[in-house]
């Protein structure tokens, strides 16, 4: 991860994951902001590798910004740092696109640990956050069985399950971009989600992760 966005209102806390970031990601080029407003300028017309995200902020929701990043780059990671673990805040992060949560009263260490994983296709998720994922979706369930999932799609499935962006996937399966973006439009309909991260974790509880030869 060499470009980072953070965005935190607290400068102390902000300062704070800015010393995790460097930590995880020795060398990266840190860009910080504060509100909202300040948010969504900086990622326009920017393409930012990695951005951390707070929700709760003094005028607006990170969501936005969330929204406004992944508008401008869509391969951009968004991990969402937060204090607020309910239910309400995980959906809608993963449901505007998130591709991890974490939560901020865990060690420092640990947070260095998990986002050092982004870099091996794991999504960055408290174990808290994941506990709750997984029993989201064994409540409801897909919108479809897996097996209405083509052959391809299971293919294209398994390597965005592995962290891959759409160019990595088109290349390691010989398609265009264009085409790979439209399995991954097909699998989001069929699986009824809407992020990677809910992708991620279909993808591992269908076994499709698992590296095969």
């Amino acid at each position: 991860m060499k470009s980072l966005l953070i965005l935190e209102d607290i400068a102390e806390t902000r300062a704070w994951l800015c010393e995790i970031a460097r930590e995880a990601f020795p060398g990266c080029l840190i860009h910080e902001e504060g509100s909202v407003r300040g948010g969504v300028t900086a990622a326009t017309g920017a393409k930012f590798d990695l951005a951390m995200l707070d929700l709760g902020l003094p005028d607006g929701s990170g969501l936005d910004v969330l929204r406004k990043v992944k508008q401008e780059n869509p391969d951009t990671i968004c991990v969402i740092t937060t204090v607020m673990g309910d239910d309400a805040w995980i959906v809608g992060a993963l449901s505007a696109g998130a591709n991890g949560y974490l939560l901020k009263d865990q060690p420092q260490d640990t947070l260095i640990r998990q986002l050092r994983q982004i870099a091996d296709g794991v999504p960055a998720l408290s174990p808290s956050i994941a506990r709750r994922i997984m029993d989201h979706f064994r409540l409801t369930g897909p919108a479809a069985p897996d097996d209405d999932l083509t052959a391809r799609e299971r293919d294209v499935l398994a390597l965005i399950g592995r962290g891959m962006r759409n160019g990595e996937v088109a290349r390691a399966l010989d398609l265009s971009e264009n085409t790979v973006a439209s399995y991954i439009k097909g699998i989001y309909r069929k699986l009824g989600i809407s992020s990677r991260a809910e992708a991620s974790w279909h993808a591992t509880r269908m076994g499709l992760t698992t590296d095969r030869t």
